[in-house]
């Protein structure tokens, strides 16, 4: 069973009582509960008296009236969760609700135990999600790890939700990219001139003394790049791990030319008549499925264009079943959507099951001056010295603390410090803080009753339980928006309304019936919850800083 939403109950009396004054018909769209913006305007806000007023033929306060009678009914009587309904300005009603309520609502969330997220969704998918995918010829920059962060995250949310989610990492081990990478380093290796436009970071010089000391020769490219190759996968792969990313498929481009997977696609296109010939290439009639022009293919030479093995391997993530292929792409990759959904409809699939999340930039700030980056002149700043400076927490943090159409600027004077400006510290500080409030009454035996707490609830309390509530409703959001930036904006609200109960209230030792179990159970939900939500984040939850 999922654990109890308070929220959901409370949003369902609301639709209750609306369809009370319309003979149990629902209203559409479904009425709002809201936190009003101050405190004095009640715990929540409904606009179910303004949606009324058309279907019933009166004016939105007459309508908020009769539905305060109603609310009275369900919500209050014995079991005595409301202290009183108000209408205010043009309609709207507003629940103060009692301290049962409040003590009742921390109880299930007590009783939850872990299981403070949303309850499973009704229609699960079988989703791919393919991030990172960085051209295997250089070590993993910063943009390459904002995507990291980003695609892992949006994995957990997903999962979080229920859906069944695998995480994959393509890998560009063809094309003329590949020609280049491996020209660079054998001319490393013969002390040579690196060839025009090749790669020239120290990594280059580096694995070539590595490929060297194997025993490889220099003059096989072919060996030679694809040892490079393997050499960085396997560094990619090490730091994605050191960042907390574990991918579940490496899949290779290569792959799709051993089996024949490209002239399959072609063939179904030829098939489907979406394919034509102009000035010796081939080219797609991507126009026919919303594309502002067609695409070449092959080119005159016999060349393919990257579009073709991009196609086959996104029919070939639609032939292994999955119903959903989320891209996280790089920014340049804006005009790529628009082909790759029409070749996905050319091939008879559904177009929107494809879905491409376009990464803005990030940039590395130190001493107000941003870095440049760029594999080829290797100046760039690499994923692992991020790391090695700032830690993955505060790496993924500042990554994902916007959305991804945002440019991000990493500031590192402001990652480093361990003060509460710092928000990811901000946010494990409040966790470590908590364990370190149970560690206390643990070791003077405190605890006691909750229910039988006779006290009224502090403002600041009562602040602290409404946030926590609103949880499966912030990972339902970031899930289905794509936007692990909200858990970062909601584990900041929590470790701030926690931090303003603390200085408010007395939690061990405090005076009164229940009071101490009562706010120690409170300290012990919202723990639970900045560890969930950090968790969501791929970022550590420390019971000690």
């Amino acid at each position: 069973m999922p654990p109890t939403d308070s929220i959901a109950e409370l949003k369902g009396a609301v639709e209750a009582a609306a369809r009370a004054l319309r003979d149990g018909e629902p209203t559409e769209p479904a009425p709002t509960l809201d936190r009003p913006p101050k405190p004095d305007l009640g715990d929540y806000s409904s606009n179910a008296a303004m949606l009324l007023a058309g279907p019933l033929g009166d004016n939105p306060r007459a309508v908020a009236e009769r539905l305060r009678g109603e609310l009275e009914g369900i919500l209050g009587g014995e079991v005595g969760n409301l202290d009183r309904v108000e209408v205010a300005g043009p309609g709207f009603v507003n629940l103060y609700l009692s301290d049962a309520w409040y003590r009742r609502a921390l109880a299930a969330l007590v009783a939850a135990g872990d299981g403070l997220g949303p309850a499973p969704t009704d229609a699960p998918e079988r989703i791919l999600v393919e991030f990172v995918s960085a051209n295997p010829t250089g070590p993993l920059h910063v943009g390459g790890g904002r995507g990291a962060a980003y695609g892992d995250a949006v994995v957990r949310l997903l999962a979080a939700v229920g859906h069944e989610v695998e995480r994959e990492y393509y890998i560009n081990d063809a094309g003329t990219q590949i020609t280049k990478f491996a020209e660079s380093i054998s001319a490393r290796m013969k002390g040579e001139p690196l060839p025009e436009d090749g790669y020239k970071g120290d990594y280059v010089v580096e694995l070539g003394k590595e490929i060297a000391g194997e025993g490889i020769d220099p003059d096989d490219l072919a060996a030679v790049g694809d040892r490079g190759i393997a050499l960085m996968i396997d560094q990619v792969r090490g730091t994605l791990e050191r960042f907390g990313v574990v991918m579940d498929t490496w899949f290779s481009e290569r792959s799709l030319v051993e089996k024949g997977d490209a002239e399959a696609a072609l063939a179904k296109l030829d098939a489907g008549g979406h394919t034509y010939r102009h000035e010796g290439a081939l080219w797609l009639r991507t126009t026919d499925f919303g594309d502002d022009k067609d695409r070449v293919l092959i080119r005159s030479d016999g060349e393919p264009t990257y579009l073709m093995p991009d196609i086959a391997y996104h029919w070939d993530k639609l032939d292994r079943g999955f119903g959903r292929l989320i891209d996280v792409l790089g920014a340049d990759h804006h005009g790529y959507v628009a082909r790759l959904r029409a070749s996905i409809e050319a091939l008879g699939a559904d177009p929107d099951s494809f879905e491409a999340l376009i990464m803005s930039l990030v940039h590395i700030v130190e001493d107000g001056q941003r870095a440049q980056m760029s594999k080829r002149s290797g100046d760039f700043v690499s994923l692992d010295d991020l790391i090695d400076d700032i830690g993955t927490d505060a790496a993924r943090w500042f990554m994902l603390s916007r959305s991804h159409e945002t440019t991000v600027d990493i500031d590192l004077a402001l990652a480093r410090k361990q003060a509460s400006e710092n928000p990811v510290y901000y946010v494990q500080y409040a966790h470590a803080r908590i364990a370190s409030i149970l560690r206390k009454a643990s070791a003077e035996g405190g605890g006691g009753d909750a229910e039988g707490r006779t006290v009224p609830l502090e403002d600041s309390e009562k602040a602290l339980i409404k946030r926590l509530l609103e949880f499966p409703h912030e990972v339902r959001e970031a899930a289905a928006r794509r936007a692990p930036h909200r858990i970062c904006a909601y584990s900041t609200a929590v470790a701030a309304d926690f931090h303003a109960f603390y200085r408010d209230c007395q939690v061990v030792g405090a005076d009164g019936d229940g009071v101490e179990a009562s706010r120690l159970a409170l300290c012990l939900v919202a723990k639970r919850t900045v560890a969930g939500a950090l968790g969501l984040l791929g970022i550590s939850a420390p019971e000690r800083m």
